[in-house]
């Protein structure tokens, strides 16, 4: 075995040796192995980076026996391929060469300068304008579960813990790009986090209290985490400790602008729990071409204006304060509507502010960037200035925040031209009278010619050669050209090089200094450009926490602004918020089938008023299509805006803060985990009923649909008892059914109440009026839904044929009978439909006539009568 080895070892390339071992260190990943001006994947890597980014598999020898896959791309190609591989979910090592091959016999060294993965980069190209990228990580620990979150490309590190369902909520709210885990949970690991996310195990000792702590404490240069508010947080601390290693294997070392950890407080924010946030439709669609809550809100100009509205939106506030401080700051706005175009002006040139000084601080920033980061800067300026005009606190107080860093705006200033290049070492970066020795060398570089001629010239006329000329040649340099005719005129110190047929090449001391300046310049310029940008970069460095306290700022005035513009544009009004439980909205719209409907049709509003005294449960009935789900929705959505302090759309709205917001809407099947949709429904119903609180906002349509009916009957009917017997948890409820059954109920529990979502008969149309109305609902008209739905026309009249036997007898104890003796199937042509008034009117014509004394005349007569009637359908 020893001989194979090394038998197969000796047949490998040096290259390939060197490609090997750097390979073996990160087995994980896909290496990227620059070569030249190229990076070369080989083997499988290459064999994956083929597929994903279309590009060319060859092979190529390994060595005198052997052949290996390869594929790559051009090194200046690196951003424009990078991302694809990232967002496949792999995780990229690039490999760069460390030193100049020119000026190295022999291989190249090279070594892994980053580990990009799909929750760590800076690529701009990988990361999402609107989007945080989230880092996670998990720690399981019997009942209690840890989890941070950390965004590298902001230095926002967060952390918290609690119970499965609390996990699972921030998980499904924070949507993080890559999870790791402990290597040796990772059986509990599959069990409870049943999304598909790009995932990292890590070893078990990361995963310790003593390692994370020291790591915590030894990152940010504290003694504990008492300053954090996190140090009784043992299974937070050990999530976030574990982040902190993954930074550290993955090459990334600068991290000076992650200077925070926060605690992510869970008395601070409404519950949502993830079926909440999934079914509310909060941030991402359910279905494709679906318009989620975060399309109507966020009208925001910067990055970090989205990004921050995000979090809003999934984590509402609690505190009665805090929640009208928001809406006053709306407030504010929406009442000085020209002020708002004053600050959209320099906030629209700001960009983001927030992943720039991040660049800054691990050195990543590039000479464009830094004077986007002037510019951004520059642009505060006026934004001060209007909010100091304010005579409102909470504005004066966001202008207190904001640092106008106005030393590195004019360090930015003075170093670097109006329009530098992309990147750093392509020069022309520094403005002149900066340095002087720099200005030297350019003039030398730049203006070099102007030179030469300066010193032919007054050769010429000292010596008195009208034919002298300079050149240059790679032998020796820059020389004197003089014809034969002339070459006693030469002065003895010019020091002959070379002979010609017709002509003498010298040199001078003079020509020699200045080649040795003109040779050197370039390199020379590129030195000093690069020490003074990084001198920059290293100021800048200095201004990173006022910086992101800015942005932070700023994305909070984006959020209101954008508020303040849409309660503007779509008539939403102030709500109230008090520390009662009363939910009073008058005239309340769905925030975003509202702005989806063609124009010139109105949403139709409606009313809800929940207590915990006289109202607690609605059960509403009424038909298919009659606006029951958007009921529920928009009723959730309307607490849920008021409580992220932006205005809602309604006429008025007394909001009694909610705690918590549970809804079971709708269910789609969860095959690929053997989930039916029934089975889904009750999950979900459970983790609502085993949460409630006495601030509980609860939302339930169909509970009980995907089994049989006397099984969902008794579902439901038990669920809404239990709701209402609940002593220490009135739950504000509203519970859409068509169990007419449950109607029932309201006359057996005081708090609970009958509605319909009303709709009119027309002949056999049905016309949906989506109006609210008190009392329940007899009829589901499932079958005319059926019919609109373009459902053939034989299976309608059977449907209706079934429907009209089974109405015979409303005992439902009988109906198991009566489903036996439903009449059989007779799918004969019929010239008309079952209850056709026509069919009616034509039967009673020939019941009333008798065939014996009829005459034939008469006969043709009741003949054309019945063709008429039949003539009019």
């Amino acid at each position: 075995m020893g001989k194979t080895k090394t038998k197969k070892a000796a047949k490998e390339t040096p290259l390939m040796k060197q490609y090997n071992a750097i390979k073996a260190k990160h087995p994980g990943a896909l290496l990227l192995f620059r070569v030249g001006d190229f990076y070369e994947t080989f083997g499988d890597d290459a064999v994956k980076a083929s597929k994903i980014l279309d590009i060319v598999l060859t092979k190529r020898a390994n060595g005198s026996a052997s052949h290996i896959e390869l594929a790559g791309f051009p090194h200046h190609s690196l951003d424009t391929y990078l991302p694809k591989l990232v967002r496949a979910g792999q995780r990229v090592a690039i490999c760069d060469q460390l030193e100049d091959p020119k000026s190295v016999k022999g291989i190249v060294k090279r070594g892994v300068t980053e580990l990009v993965t799909p929750g760590v980069s800076f690529n701009d190209n990988v990361l999402k304008v609107k989007h945080n990228n989230y880092l996670a990580s998990v720690y399981f620990n019997k009942n209690t579960v840890g989890i941070a979150f950390l965004d590298i490309s902001t230095g926002e590190f967060l952390t918290a813990q609690g119970d499965q369902p609390y996990i699972d909520k921030l998980i499904q709210g924070f949507q993080p790009a890559e999870v790791l885990f402990c290597k040796t949970q990772r059986e509990i690991f599959d069990n409870s986090i049943r999304e598909d996310f790009n995932t990292f195990r890590i070893e078990d000792w990361v995963y310790s209290i003593d390692y994370s702590y020291e790591k915590l404490t030894g990152h940010f240069g504290t003694n504990s985490l008492k300053g954090f508010g996190i140090e009784n947080l043992k299974e937070g601390i050990i999530a976030a400790g574990a982040i902190l290693y993954y930074l550290e294997i993955t090459e990334h070392h600068e991290v000076s602008h992650i200077s925070n950890i926060s605690r992510i407080e869970e008395d601070k924010f409404v519950w949502l729990d993830k079926f909440t946030i999934r079914n509310l439709e909060l941030v991402y669609p359910q279905h494709e071409g679906g318009v989620p809550l975060i399309d109507i809100l966020d009208h925001c100009v910067t990055p970090m204006g989205a990004r921050m509205m995000k979090k809003w939106v999934v984590l509402p506030l609690k505190s009665k304060s805090a929640i009208e401080n928001r809406l006053n700051t709306v407030a504010y706005f929406s009442e000085n509507e020209e002020e708002i175009e004053g600050f959209l002006q320099p906030l629209q040139q700001i960009g983001d502010l927030e992943r720039l000084i991040s660049k800054v601080a691990v050195g990543r920033i590039n000479p464009r960037e830094l004077n986007h980061l002037k510019r951004a800067l520059k642009n505060t300026i006026p934004i001060k200035t209007l909010l100091l005009k304010s005579d409102q606190q909470e504005i004066k107080l966001l202008a207190d925040k904001i640092n106008l860093c106005e030393q590195l705006i004019e360090k930015i200033d003075q170093t670097l031209v109006d329009n530098p290049p992309l990147l750093s070492n392509q020069g022309g970066m520094i403005k002149e009278g900066l340095d002087a020795e720099l200005d030297d060398l350019r003039k030398i570089a730049f203006s070099g010619k102007d030179y030469l001629v300066q010193i032919q010239q007054r050769e010429m006329e000292r010596t008195g050669i009208p034919s002298l000329k300079i050149a240059y040649n790679k032998v020796f340099g820059y020389y004197l050209e003089v014809t034969n005719a002339h070459k006693d005129k030469v002065p003895p110190e010019w020091i002959r090089k070379q002979t010609l047929v017709n002509a003498e090449r010298y040199i001078t001391e003079e020509l020699k200094v200045y080649e040795e300046k003109i040779l050197n310049a370039e390199s020379q310029i590129f030195i000093i450009e690069q020490k003074l940008f990084q001198n920059l970069v290293v100021a800048a460095n200095e201004f990173v926490v006022p910086i992101q306290q800015n942005a932070i700022v700023l994305a909070m005035l984006d959020c209101y602004i954008s508020f303040a513009g849409i309660a503007l544009k779509n008539q939403y009004i102030k709500p109230e918020i008090s520390e009662g439980k009363t939910l009073a909205i008058r005239e309340g719209r769905h925030p975003v089938i509202e702005q989806q409907l063609p124009p010139g049709e109105n949403y139709i509003p409606n009313d809800i008023r929940l207590d915990d005294v006289e109202q607690q449960i609605l059960i509403i009935t009424g038909p298919n299509m009659a606006g029951k789900s958007a009921l529920l929705r928009q009723t959730a959505l309307i607490v849920l805006m008021a409580q992220i302090g932006c205005f809602v759309p309604a006429k008025e709205a007394h909001i009694g803060i909610v705690d918590k917001i549970f809804t079971r809407v709708g269910a789609s099947d969860n095959l690929s985990k053997g989930e039916s949709t029934f089975m889904v429904e009750m999950t979900e119903t459970a983790s609502i009923l085993n949460n409630l609180s006495d601030r509980s906002l609860v939302l339930m349509d169909e509970i009980g649909r995907g089994t049989s009916t006397y099984d969902g009957i008794s579902i439901a009917w038990s669920i809404v008892e239990y709701l209402h017997n609940q002593p220490k948890a009135k739950a504000k409820t509203l519970f859409a059914t068509h169990y007419h059954e449950l109607n029932q109920l309201a006359g057996d529990f005081p708090r609970i109440k009958n509605f319909n979502v009303s709709v009119k008969e027309l002949g056999n149309k049905v016309v949906f009026m989506r109006k609210l109305k008190p009392g329940g609902s007899e009829h589901s008209f499932g079958i005319h839904v059926a019919q609109m739905a373009g459902m053939p026309n034989n299976i309608v009249i059977r449907a209706n044929e079934i429907l009209h036997h089974l109405e015979k007898d409303k005992i439902r104890d009988k109906n198991q009978k009566k489903m036996k003796e439903v009449p059989q199937s007779n799918y004969q042509l019929n010239l008309f439909e079952v209850n056709d008034p026509q069919y009616n009117q034509v039967k009673e014509i020939l019941k009333n006539l008798d065939i014996n004394t009829i005459s034939p005349v008469e006969a043709l007569l009741k003949l054309n009568e019945i063709k008429g009637l039949i003539s009019k359908k």
